[in-house]
């Protein structure tokens, strides 16, 4: 039974990720390469806590200090020796995900499953750098995930039935629907929704119209919760050109090449919410 969960990388998904998890009671250990990052994570963690507390009834019943004491914020992998399953969520870079599951390799117990946080990387290529590629799993979770239900599944090729059942029954466990898909670049969701994305930036770049009326189109005329444009402010401006990126290298297709704009956006350090400007402000 999984009782201890790795979580890799503290960015805005890790620590979404680390927060759930606690509030249904997992205890959690929360890996960075930087202090200052994990501090950020604890701080989010506090603030996005209270938040929950209004909606989730898994937070009502505990204290800031109750979700706190099930998550141990490290920079090292000494922990993971005794994780029964990890979640990786660093960023859409091959080689950095290459470097983090060598070393996950060389510290975490034979039997531990992985599963990749991921909207565009092979799960395939990813097993291939572990012992027992059939524990490795694709998991793409949506931000922000406790208040997310579905969480897109990926078989790999040597992706073991076994695995895949426990990573369903994982999931459910604390609330979440999952959807098992097939090792494809992108997959379903990220397949589609780079491309919606990209092509509403385009049509800011040719002047059709302002980020907020492309968004309020997509909102009043399709029923979309929130627009594309806002969805790339969430997810990150540079997280949707890396994974453009990747679906450009893996397809060979030119539909995929990012706008211009995107990549000047990025190159200016407008990456969405978590920079505090991105195609809408956020520093107020």
């Amino acid at each position: 039974m999984i009782r201890t969960v790795g979580v890799v990388g503290a960015g805005v998904m890790g620590s979404d990720v680390a927060l759930d998890l606690a509030c249904y009671g997992y205890e959690v250990v929360l890996k960075d390469i930087n202090e200052d990052v994990l501090h950020q994570a604890k701080e989010k963690i506090k603030t996005d806590f209270r938040l929950l507390k209004l909606v989730k009834p898994q937070a009502k019943q505990l204290t800031v200090e109750d979700l706190l004491s099930r998550i141990t914020f490290t920079t090292a992998y000494d922990d993971f020796a005794r994780v029964q399953f990890v979640i990786e969520n660093v960023t859409e870079e091959w080689e950095l995900k290459k470097t983090v599951f060598t070393e996950l390799s060389e510290v975490c117990a034979v039997q531990t499953t992985y599963a990749v946080n991921t909207s565009c990387i092979s799960i395939t290529k990813v097993g291939s750098l572990m012992p027992r590629p059939e524990n490795v799993i694709g998991m793409h979770f949506m931000n922000p995930v406790p208040m997310k239900e579905l969480v897109e599944v990926i078989r790999g090729e040597h992706t073991s039935d076994e695995t895949v059942a426990c990573g369903e029954e994982f999931l459910k466990s604390f609330d979440k629907v999952p959807v098992v898909v097939r090792d494809f670049p992108g997959f379903v969701t990220n397949r589609v929704l780079m491309l919606t994305i990209n092509e509403c930036v385009w049509t800011v770049q040719d002047g059709v119209a302002e980020p907020k009326d492309v968004d309020k189109i997509f909102r009043l005329g399709f029923g979309h919760k929130m627009g594309p444009l806002a969805t790339c402010d969430l997810i990150g401006l540079d997280t949707i050109l890396n994974s453009l990126l990747v679906l450009q290298d893996s397809y060979k297709d030119p539909k995929f090449r990012p706008c211009p704009l995107l990549v000047k956006m990025v190159d200016a350090g407008y990456l969405g919410k978590k920079s505090g400007k991105g195609f809408f402000d956020y520093s107020k």
